[in-house]
Order: C-alpha cells, then sequence, then structure tokens
C-alpha cells in the first residue's frame, strides 16, 4: 500500500516567503505465500508508495490558484530502503535453512503536476510521476523505467482565506494504476512502479499563520479496489485476487520564514493502512498484518524569484515500513 516529500510544507514555506519577513491472523500453511505476495520483493514494498498516495501531492497550495490560471510544479523524489532478512524453512520441526538475505531499493520519481483554477477557491489538478527504481538481493537483481501510478485531484476551499484565522482545504483524489503492477511481476523480470490497483482518497488540510511562523495539518483516508483475475506465482500457490486495506493518514509540521527569501520547515507523516485480503488459486484465503509508516521531514526553501521558491528537503523512516531515506527537491512554476 502507496513521494516529492514535503509538498503541504514546500506551499506553506512559499506562501511564508511572500510575507514580510516580521502502514489477523493467516492460517500456518499460508504463512509464506500470504508474505511472498505482497513481500518487499521487487523493491515494491517499501511503503514510500504509501506515504505518496496518501500523504503528498493533493494539496500544495492552500491559498488556491485563481480561475483560468495555471500553475505547473516539477518535483525530484530519491528514496532508500535497505533490510536484512532471516530466511528460514522448517521440516519435521527442525531447521533445514538458515540465511540471512540482505536486500536493497533506490527509486527516483520525476514528477509533472499540473493545477489549474476552476473557480477563485477550486482547483483542479492532474500528475504525472516516471519513476527509475533499482533493486538489489542475495538472489537477484534488476531495474525499471516506467510511467507511474497518475493521480486526478482537485482541491476546494470553502471559506474565504484570512490571515488571523485557520485556512481549510478539502482535498480528493483518484488514483489510477498506470504504473507497472507489483500483482504482474514475475521474480527477475524487473521492478514494480505502481501500486497495481485505483484508488480514491479524500481528506482535509488546516493551516494558520502566526507571523514569520505557519502551522500546518492534514488528515485523510484511502480507499482501494481490488485487483482481480491476477496469476502471480508466489512459492507454491498462485495468487489470484488482493483487497488493499483502507489507510488512514495524517500529517503536522510548521514553516519558519528566517527571512524575505529563505524559509525551514519540519513536518511529521504517518500512514496506517489495515491489511490486505489475499485470495489464491487453490481457494485459500489469507490476511497481511496491517502496516504504519512513518516520516520526520526537514526542509529549506530559497525564494529565487517572485513566483518560484526552490524547497529541499531530506526525510527519515522512523518505523519498518518506511524508506530509510528521502531526498526531494520541489520547484513551483506559476504562470
Amino acid at each position: 500500500m502507496t513521494f516529492r516529500t514535503l509538498p503541504i510544507a514546500a506551499a506553506i514555506a512559499a506562501t511564508l516567503l511572500a510575507l514580510p519577513a516580521s502502514a489477523q491472523q493467516t492460517p500456518p500453511a499460508s504463512a509464506d505465500a500470504a508474505r511472498d505476495a505482497l513481500a518487499k520483493k521487487e523493491g515494491e514494498g517499501d511503503q514510500s508508495a504509501l506515504l505518496k498516495q496518501t500523504l503528498t501531492a493533493v494539496d500544495k497550495q492552500y491559498s488556491l490558484i485563481r480561475r483560468n490560471q495555471l500553475a505547473v510544479t516539477y518535483d525530484v523524489n530519491y528514496a532508500y530502503v535497505g533490510e536484512e532478512r532471516i530466511v528460514t524453512d522448517l521440516a519435521n520441526g527442525s531447521t533445514t535453512l538458515f540465511n540471512i538475505e540482505n536486500t536493497s531499493s533506490h527509486s527516483i520519481t520525476n514528477t509533472f503536476s499540473a493545477d489549474y483554477g476552476l473557480l477563485d477557491n477550486l482547483t483542479g489538478n492532474v500528475t504525472l510521476p516516471f519513476i527509475s527504481r533499482y533493486s538489489d538481493n542475495n538472489l537477484s537483481n534488476g531495474a525499471s523505467n516506467s510511467l507511474g501510478d497518475m493521480l486526478l485531484g482537485a482541491r476546494w476551499q470553502p471559506f474565504e482565506a484570512r490571515r488571523d484565522t485557520p485556512n481549510l482545504t478539502v482535498t480528493s483524489n483518484f488514483r489510477l494504476p498506470t504504473g507497472r503492477s507489483p500483482f504482474k511481476i514475475i521474480a527477475g523480470s524487473g521492478e514494480a512502479t505502481g501500486s497495481g490497483v485505483a484508488a480514491f482518497t479524500a481528506g482535509i488540510n488546516i493551516n494558520k499563520i502566526v507571523d514569520p511562523v505557519a502551522l500546518f495539518g492534514s488528515l485523510n483516508y484511502t480507499a482501494s479496489l481490488p485487483a482481480k483475475h491476477l496469476y502471480q506465482v508466489n512459492g507454491t500457490r498462485i495468487l489470484t485476487r488482493v483487497q488493499p486495506g483502507g489507510t488512514v493518514g495524517f500529517g503536522m509540521g510548521f514553516a519558519w520564514a528566517l527571512s524575505y527569501g529563505i524559509s525551514t520547515t519540519i513536518s511529521f507523516q504517518e500512514a496506517i493502512s489495515a491489511g490486505s485480503k489475499l485470495r489464491f488459486a487453490d481457494g485459500l484465503e489469507a490476511k497481511t498484518h496491517m502496516q504504519t509508516s512513518s516520516i520526520l521531514n526537514m526542509g529549506v526553501g530559497y525564494r529565487i524569484s517572485p513566483k518560484t521558491t526552490v524547497n529541499v528537503s531530506v526525510g527519515i523512516g522512523l518505523t519498518p515500513d518506511s524508506p530509510n531515506l528521502t531526498v526531494g527537491m520541489n520547484i513551483p512554476l506559476n504562470f
């Protein structure tokens, strides 16, 4: 269940710079098959995608662009995931295999997004990511360069933005499974670049400017459609259907304008996903465990022109289901 690491904070930072400086149990016989079905093979299970779909790219601006105006944004993000797993095989109550498997995954995501002002308080958004992913483990390695999952979204500001009161934005987006599905990958044939399922996310964002600091927070929920008619071999079983669990995401942080041209941001993001339901060709059904992904982000914004602020951020994973490290850059270009 699945980065632009600090789109919310980046938008707040840009706003400040415009002001004066003042992540059930499964039957024992199916444990390995269930785990393999959504395992971190093919570099897919690093949860960076989970953070992306729940906490990013849906609200880059709190004071929405005006009607008929266009805003284009380019983001580049690098994410690293490294893990060490102990692999064992039990037969007749004794261990017949004991192996330590090292796995690492590197992902670079180039994202282009366009926002268009439908009304003064309603903005439409299209997001198109291009993903390069490399995974290396004891048995194999591989790389993929492909389109990721496209997002179609909208942001609505029900109340006029006021400096002395909290500002509220309602967000929504629909994710199209245009990337390479992890459920259709054959081991050794490359890396997944998408989630494999369509999903809808709805949420709210709140921010309040207390010059020279802006406080912000977000809360959202993601529901995914099932992946059907699959035929993926996992050990001795064939995976035929996956129903991802719902995801609750939230974040909070602040941005501080150090001067007219420099700002800094600190934010915390977390996404909690219910287990996914798996179905196999032999009729077996299983469910994965709940996953929790958390990241602490730190960023700096530099205003290079009245309309352009470059934001650079670094994120540190706080849970086993999170990327170990993320580095991102955001460049909004308004026309």
